[in-house]
């Protein structure tokens, strides 16, 4: 393949777009890889196209490998489908719902799980036909709210879904395993750097559940890692370790403090220290968060309590995942005034019970344990609030804060935070999509057989923006072969017959098999060829310049930055050299 840049649709820019925060939606749209068609959504030009199908063949392969087989679906569905499994109403507004001009229900697709379920049911009815893993790469489409990022959060993007079925939960394991070492060989293939996180499984349903998590300091997840025993999860699956219970029976009885003008846990602190003489720190006082939780479809809304330890924050992307498919919100004043009971400012775990009202601690809450908490009073807070004693929780909730130090669930090292973007999410569904499908296959001895699930995905378009982020540095992207527009760029600076020399060495490069890009754009200063060079970050830059003259060449890697000057007679055998290393 040789590609010219005096005739290559591609303009590049030498401004950051306005809109970009993050260094691959900048270096992307500045190298003239994507252009920005409407919020969230992107037109990819032909260097970024060339990219994207590089990144799609080597996701293709690694699957084919496998043993996937390769099918396509349509991205405009009707609405059935998702009413089966009640994934029309619990994916909320990130569907993008239309209708046709008959008034029927439409839907553009986010995954496809009905739809695998959907055709495998009506092709297979034998446990001989099992086990069978099919895989799809598609656009797809959710309402972000917020899009941003580039194509690292779009509303448009491509992605590859896979779906395993197996007639026991023995397979599954299998499948699942299989499509994990997969995804290590084909991100290892890609360049990515990435870490394998323990996850949630939210509205997708199932039981295991990991993410491949590509870290970055501009990702939108945070995960934790353990550097003793290598445990790491995404912070909305960290479990917290708990405790062990105590003995309440040396515990004094509960009693009601005055405590005006404390708003803040800090100044509570303070308070009960300086007036009542207990000494305590915000890790001895129990918070209670009031949220209302309603599950799509249901038209149900329930009032829940979460209580967490005083010196930590509820994380609210842990909380929705503790809660998923119920979506949570904070109790506003509104909410408030319906239930005088719960005193705002003041809530104390002592009356949700007889209030009727569910209430889920954090684990760090075991019985025995003491605490300071609201009284159900204005001004008024109780001490030697006894777990177990004085309240009794509904259960435990992973909703407070994880924080670098915090316990490793394996081993008891203190855990390191990090940011990350998903790249991959493999989930053992089970039977929740075969279960409304009714997929069953006819056993040996003639009984139905109810096939379970598994499901993985690829971000294919965000890959490319992940090893943009990865993968740049101060002058542009500096891509990894695998997935490169072009093994080498070769730069005519455009004197005394250097264009012709690059041209003719690039064509000869060709001839050996090697992706060529060469500049012979005639009349540009060799100052923005050499830019331009950088910012396009292909991994062999050839420079055919000055020292044409004297019969040299100037070699560099993109990489490493490292520059040499070689023989021109040299010079097609040492870059082949170069790209086959």
């Amino acid at each position: 393949m040789l590609l010219r840049m005096s005739s290559l649709f591609l303009r590049t820019l030498r401004d950051d777009p306005a809109d970009a925060e993050v260094p691959s939606h900048k270096l992307l749209v500045r190298a003239g890889y994507v252009r920005r068609v409407a919020p969230g959504v992107y037109s990819w030009l032909p260097l970024g196209k060339t990219v994207l199908e590089n990144v799609t063949r080597v996701v293709r392969e690694e699957m084919n490998r496998m043993g996937g087989q390769e099918v396509l679906f349509p991205a405009l569905l009707p609405r059935e489908y998702y009413d089966a499994t009640g994934r029309w109403t619990e994916y909320g507004d990130t569907l993008f719902r239309l209708k046709d001009r008959k008034g029927a229900d439409y839907l553009l697709g986010p995954t496809h799980e009905e739809m695998f379920t959907d055709m495998v049911k009506g092709e297979y009815s034998s446990y001989k036909d099992y086990p069978v893993t099919l895989y799809q790469i598609q656009t797809k489409y959710r309402d972000e709210a917020r899009p941003r990022a580039g194509i690292l959060r779009g509303r448009e993007f491509v992605m590859k879904d896979s779906y395993s079925f197996d007639l026991d939960d023995e397979g599954l394991k299998h499948s699942y395993e299989r499509h994990r070492e997969t995804y290590i060989k084909t991100f290892d293939r890609l360049g990515i750097a990435y870490k394998i996180c323990f996850a949630t499984s939210g509205a997708m349903g199932g039981s295991a559940s990991e993410e491949f998590l590509a870290p970055a300091a501009t990702g939108e997840d945070t995960f934790v890692a353990c550097h003793d025993c290598g445990y790491a999860a995404n912070a909305e699956a960290v479990v917290t370790p708990a405790p062990a219970t105590e003995g309440a029976g040396e515990r004094p009885a509960m009693r009601v403090l005055d405590t005006p003008d404390t708003p803040t846990i800090e100044s509570l602190v303070n308070h009960v220290n300086e007036h009542h003489g207990l000494g305590i720190t915000a890790a001895q006082t129990l918070k209670n968060i009031v949220v209302k939780v309603t599950v799509p479809g249901s038209g149900k809304t329930e009032t829940l309590v979460v209580g967490v330890p005083g010196d930590r924050e509820v994380d609210f992307k842990r909380l929705e995942a503790s809660l998923a498919p119920g979506e949570p919100a904070i109790f506003e004043a509104e909410d408030f005034a319906r239930h005088p009971g719960l005193v705002r400012g003041y809530i104390g775990p002592q009356v949700l019970r007889d209030l009727g009202i569910r209430y889920l601690v954090d684990p760090r809450v075991v019985d025995g344990t003491a605490w300071v908490t609201g009284a159900n009073e204005p001004g008024k807070h109780a001490a030697d609030v006894v777990a177990g004693r004085d309240f009794v929780a509904d259960g435990t909730i992973e909703a407070a804060e994880v924080r670098a130090g915090d316990a490793c669930p394996v081993c008891g090292s203190g855990l390191s935070i990090d940011r990350g973007i998903e790249i991959g999410h493999i989930f053992q569904l089970g039977r929740k999509y075969a279960d409304a499908a009714k997929l069953d296959a006819l056993g040996p001895d003639g009984k139905p057989i109810r096939i379970t699930m598994g499901s993985y995905g690829v971000g294919v378009s965000r890959a490319v923006a992940v090893l943009a982020e990865q993968r740049h540095d101060e002058l542009g992207l500096r891509w990894p072969r695998e997935i490169a527009p072009a093994d080498v760029h070769i730069v005519g600076t455009g004197k005394d017959g250097q264009i012709e020399a690059a041209v003719e060495i690039a064509e000869e490069l060709e001839g050996r098999g090697l992706r060529v890009l060469v500049d012979d754009r005639p009349g540009v200063s060799p100052g923005v060829k050499f830019k331009d060079a950088e910012l396009l970050g292909m991994p062999t830059i050839l420079i055919v310049g000055r020292g044409l003259a004297q019969g040299v060449v100037e070699l560099r890697d993109r990489a490493t930055g490292t520059k040499e000057e070689i023989p021109l007679a040299e010079a097609v055998d040492r870059v082949v050299a170069a790209c086959r290393e």
